[in-house]
């Protein structure tokens, strides 16, 4: 079973995406700030990140540059979450070390075939 880490703050943004995720069949971890979030990726060493870029405490730009950082998790892919949808946010995203980008609200078909590309790389 695939393994999915959500680091997002908002309860209801991340109850409807884990449920939803879980009816897929993936196993849903969640994280509501970006410490936690680096804690629980070190730990659980999941398939695939999804990461909210404002989160409190620490936030999706520095928690996916130190999970990058990190030898035991720089291959974890890792895809950004955010209701910034301009070009510049995805530029920002992209050097922070996110392998891809998804604006919220998250339309589910795009997302699930973004997750299956980077979860098919031959890097990982």
């Amino acid at each position: 079973m695939t393994t999915v880490l959500i680091v997002e703050d908002n309860e209801l943004n991340l109850d409807m995406l884990s449920r939803r995720l879980a009816r897929k069949g993936f196993e849903v971890i969640p994280a509501m700030d970006g410490e936690a979030g680096l804690e629980t990726c070190r730990r659980a060493l999941p398939d695939i990140v999804l990461m909210d870029m404002s989160l409190p405490r620490l936030d999706g730009w520095s928690a996916t540059r130190a999970l990058k950082a990190d030898p035991a998790t720089a291959a974890i892919p890792v895809i950004a979450l955010t209701a910034h949808a301009m070009e510049a946010d995805r530029q920002k995203a992209l050097a922070a070390g996110c392998d891809a980008f998804a604006t919220k609200p998250v339309e589910l078909p795009a997302l699930l075939a973004e997750m299956a590309r980077l979860l098919e790389r031959p890097d990982r």
